[in-house]
């Protein structure tokens, strides 16, 4: 029989879908993606390329060839431009507008064209999440920014336009409607209880511990119990912290491995699958609040959403949590 399980951080309700689930190894990508070149001459990320992007908002160079390995620049299609005002206005006496005002910047993440997150070391990977950490420091000085959210997207299913690793960063002057009421559920659990959702919620995964797909001293890795998703997995810090802006540098460096770790899991296990990724932390002017606590979502692009899910609003996932964490578990990460 089918389960109905409720997401304790949205209040959302899930479909387990046990009569139509699917073994983990069903998922495993069997399609051959083609191989890629160190370098294309037509892809504006590709070293010597520069010139078909905008200007540099920061460059981590290496030491010793004093060579770009990580480049941050406005989008050259943006969703969102700091121009104009942040203001609401009345349109047609009925509706609200407001200028597309905001900030929308892409990541490089490597020189190298072929060389994707999962197969990246842990140097690179913390270099990447420093990176990302200064562009939230520097863009939430900008007084007209509500929320920065961080992610990635990688291949084509997950939204991805150019094969070149890269990820995004967008600032939005206001905070979208359903990270409000993730928030807002945060705030009434913490005013009820005094103690963090997320904080109560890592604690729970790891006393049951079959959600569990890694332990350290420092973060946990589990496959929530309302996954929306096959093979959904989340990254927890074990110490509070509200927001990713206050994580510290040895703590960016431990989420590195961990996050390495997750990623090799992931690719070898289905077999190189496209994913998104993105930080959920606070909105801008929270980030000391206690009610709240920053993490990474992991969402494997394995099944499409179909009119069921956008008619309710209810995700069928076809594979049981308990399940796909066993099957990650297993797999090495070496």
């Amino acid at each position: 029989m089918s389960e109905i399980r409720q997401d304790p951080t949205t209040r959302e309700w899930v479909i387990i879908a046990r009569e139509r689930s699917k073994r983990p190894h069903d998922f495993v990508h069997t399609q051959a993606k083609p191989e890629l070149p160190s370098f294309s001459p037509t892809c504006p990320f590709c070293p010597g390329n520069e010139a078909m992007t905008p200007p540099e908002s920061f460059t981590l160079l290496d030491k010793q060839s004093k060579k770009w390995r990580i480049r941050v620049f406005p989008n050259h299609f943006p969703a969102l431009t700091p121009e104009g005002s942040a203001g609401r206005r009345e349109h047609d006496g009925f509706f609200l507008d407001m200028y597309g005002k905001g900030i929308h910047e892409v990541i490089v993440e490597t020189p190298e064209h072929n060389a994707p997150l999962a197969l990246a070391d842990e140097d690179r990977l913390a270099d990447l999440l420093l990176t990302y950490q200064k562009r939230y420091l520097a863009l939430s000085e900008m007084p007209f920014l509500k929320l920065i959210i961080i992610f990635k997207n990688h291949g084509p299913s997950a939204g991805t336009s150019l094969e070149h690793p890269h990820s995004q960063l967008v600032g939005t002057p206001v905070v979208p409607r359903h990270i409000r009421i993730r928030h807002e559920i945060a705030v009434q659990y913490y005013d009820n209880t005094g103690r963090s959702l997320y904080s109560d919620l890592v604690n729970h995964e790891l006393r049951v511990g079959e959600r569990i797909v890694m332990d350290t001293d420092k973060f946990v890795v589990f496959h929530p119990f309302a996954s929306h998703s096959p093979f959904e997995t989340w990254i927890m810090p074990k110490s509070y912290r509200a927001s990713f802006c206050n994580v510290s540098s040895d703590n960016i460096k431990s989420l590195a491995g961990v996050l390495h770790a997750t990623l090799v899991k992931l690719h070898r296990g289905l077999n190189n699958p496209d994913y998104n990724f993105v930080i959920d932390t606070t909105p801008i002017g929270d980030e000391n609040k206690d009610y709240y606590l920053w993490h990474m979502r992991i969402i494997p692009r394995l099944t499409e959403v179909a009119g069921f899910e956008i008619g309710s609003g209810i995700y069928i996932n076809t594979a049981l949590p308990e399940e796909t964490a066993q099957f990650m578990r297993e797999f090495k990460a070496q």
